[in-house]
């Protein structure tokens, strides 16, 4: 049988060394001895011993989920073999955390990470209730993460003379050592009379980067 379909870059490749690895722009191949931890719904196939089960986050985590719709819910998969992940056909990206970093990222960012990497449900700072009680995901230790992002990712770098002001919707993740706070650029007479819509931004300052995506983010899709 022949086809473009065949063409080497879209073939499976035989297993190497155990880890995360690049399948191609839209999906992640791991290769796992042992466990890692990855977005619940995202595996799109596998092949050997493998288990798959949630993972829980305690009461705290699984409150702050319900509260903001912006956790991270997670699986566990366990054994040997291979797995695909992929989700909505988001573009994937891998972050090598090295020992001494700390990454932020939203829950919603998140496919897939090493078990050497610690994280943490927290808080952003400064943003409080009137940013929509935002809480994001912070990455420490070292290992690998898969990060996705609908479009292609803008990474602009951060420095104390330039904060970046960036919309709450369309922000990926940041350097965990920048500050945040919340900055309004309409009052509420002007958003009243139906202004931009781009009334609150987060404001990052310090020195890092800050990760957007080319979009806001797109309303849930209604059930049929």
């Amino acid at each position: 049988m022949k086809s473009d379909l065949f063409a080497s870059e879209n073939m499976a490749q035989p297993a190497s060394a155990p880890g995360m690895v690049q399948q191609n722009a839209k999906s992640i191949k791991y290769v796992v001895n042992g466990e890692m931890y990855a977005r619940q719904g995202s595996m799109v196939a596998y092949r050997g011993n493998l288990q798959f089960e949630r993972k829980g986050q305690g009461l705290g985590g699984m409150l702050k989920r319900a509260v903001t719709g912006e956790g991270l819910a997670l699986m566990t998969v366990s054994g040997q073999g291979e797995v695909w992940f992929a989700h909505e056909a988001a573009n994937c990206f891998i972050v090598e955390v090295e020992q001494g970093d700390a990454l932020t990222i939203n829950g919603r960012n998140v496919l897939c990470f090493d078990p050497t990497l610690s994280y943490e449900i927290k808080t952003v700072k400064g943003v409080g209730a009137a940013g929509g009680g935002l809480f994001n995901s912070v990455f420490s230790g070292y290992g690998k993460l898969a990060v996705i992002c609908e479009g292609s990712p803008i990474v602009i770098p951060v420095s104390a003379q330039q904060p970046v002001y960036v919309d709450t919707d369309a922000v990926v993740g940041w350097s965990a050592s920048l500050q945040t706070s919340l900055h309004r650029s309409q009052s509420v007479g002007s958003m009243i009379r139906g202004g931009s819509g781009e009334a609150v931004q987060l404001v990052l300052s310090g020195e890092g980067f800050v990760i957007v995506r080319p979009s806001e983010l797109v309303a849930a899709k209604s059930g049929s």
